[in-house]
């Protein structure tokens, strides 16, 4: 019995193992995605201990994305992404790194794609060259699938200070949120990641020209070729001219249950003589998180005017309890409370505006918000949301949308 005790108590390592405790590193991490074409997208992120819970912070330019599922369990790692119904699954390596997949759950399957981590690697890219060249300003730019003839129109807006960059892209249905990257001799590299997107942009830096660049988006293979050209005169379409209510189509009339299976009617009394803001989304739109941060901290603020907010949601699937759990994080996180409805049909049906809201034409774009007078008139329709990543474009926003929810209310009902 006393030899069995001895052995016990003896090390792990006096028999030649030495038992492991694997730990997430508070620091910055330098992350990967490893695309099979080579083209790794590249982000970082920030992990603090907070009350003897791990906190992860996905970091893009000026952007802290709180990520607060997260596990260590023996070896392996498990983080749920707040947003977009993905995930990473990783095991540390014999040198600590992180090695595993990001996943992401669509409706109909999974999808993944390598990933890695290494500890304490605070640059985003490899510096090899100081910056030959400076791109910020404004950029009219265009994408190019391969094999394609017709382009997509963007504007690049960037900031360089030194060999670092920041920036985005502006559409007509939104932005690229936070791109980061540097400038690394003559060459440009940008990239994001915020558990939807996953971004990287490369070209050559020509004067006031960009050149031969490529766009890796995601999982797959998915690239596109692109060019820019300096421009401080580019500007994009009306924001009011992708959708608009049809005339002598009447008033809005809908009807469909919101996120605790309880149907709520446009024609309800909650909404009648207020002016309503209605916001198509979708909880798989990287845009749609950005105006929902927006409206719930409206909301709270401004509800007592006389103004209602109503979600209308679009999901990857026509399943009322995989879109309601799909929802209930993305809405949980901004502390939303007024009412998000589940249209029931998918963003991917072509006739998706005819099922829910006939009185407007196409829908174009996500987020879309529609303005409503008190007398239940669709006044404006805009398409797209400029969000904090596009800097002085979302303060321009919020001091439109604030005139134009104000003019409304001052009318008489």
């Amino acid at each position: 019995m006393k030899k069995f005790w001895l052995l016990l108590c003896l090390p792990a390592f006096i028999f030649g193992t030495q038992l492991e405790k694997w730990d997430l590193e508070p620091g910055v991490w330098q992350a990967s995605l490893h695309r099979k074409d080579g083209a790794d997208i590249v982000f970082n992120f920030e992990v603090k201990d907070s009350a003897r819970k791990k906190l992860i912070y996905v970091l893009n330019a000026n952007e802290r994305l709180l990520v607060d599922d997260v596990k260590v369990q023996g070896d392996s790692v498990f983080i749920r992404m707040p947003f977009f119904d993905s995930e990473f699954r990783a095991a540390f390596s014999k040198a600590g790194r992180l090695e595993g997949n990001w996943i992401r759950h669509l409706a109909d399957r999974d999808v993944s794609i390598p990933f890695s981590a290494a500890h304490n690697v605070k640059q985003r890219f490899t510096q090899h060259a100081p910056a030959n060249g400076n791109v910020s300003g404004r950029w009219s730019t265009w994408f190019t699938a391969p094999g394609k003839s017709d382009s997509s129109y963007a504007i690049g807006e960037f900031k360089q200070q030194g060999n670092i960059v920041h920036g985005t892209f502006l559409t007509s249905t939104g932005d690229y949120r936070f791109l980061e990257g540097v400038v690394d001799g003559d060459t440009l590299k940008l990239s994001t990641f915020d558990g939807s997107h996953a971004y990287y942009f490369t070209a050559l830096v020509k004067g006031n020209a960009l050149e031969n660049g490529v766009f890796y988006a995601g999982i797959g293979d998915g690239k596109e070729n692109w060019t820019a050209v300096k421009d401080d005169k580019a500007v994009l379409p009306d924001e009011t001219a992708l959708a608009s209510a049809k005339a002598g189509s009447g008033r809005l009339d809908f009807s469909f249950k919101d996120i605790n299976g309880k149907k709520v009617s446009f024609k309800d009394k909650r909404f009648a003589n207020k002016v309503v803001v209605i916001t198509i989304m979708g909880s798989w739109c990287p845009n749609c998180m950005d105006e929902t941060g927006f409206l719930a901290d409206w909301y709270k603020e401004n509800k007592a005017r006389g103004v209602e907010v109503i979600g209308l949601a679009y999901e990857r699937t026509t399943d009322f309890a995989k879109s309601q759990k799909s929802l209930q994080g993305f809405l949980k996180r901004f502390n939303v409370d007024y009412p998000v409805l589940i249209t029931g049909v998918t963003v991917s049906d072509p006739e998706r505006t005819e099922k829910t809201l006939p009185q407007i034409t196409k829908i174009k774009a996500f987020p879309t918000t529609i303005f409503v007078d008190k007398k239940g008139n669709v006044r404006e329709v805009h398409s797209g949301f400029s969000g904090p990543g596009t800097g002085e474009h979302y303060e321009h926003f919020k001091k439109e949308f604030n005139t134009l929810v104000d003019g409304l209310l001052a009318e008489k009902s």
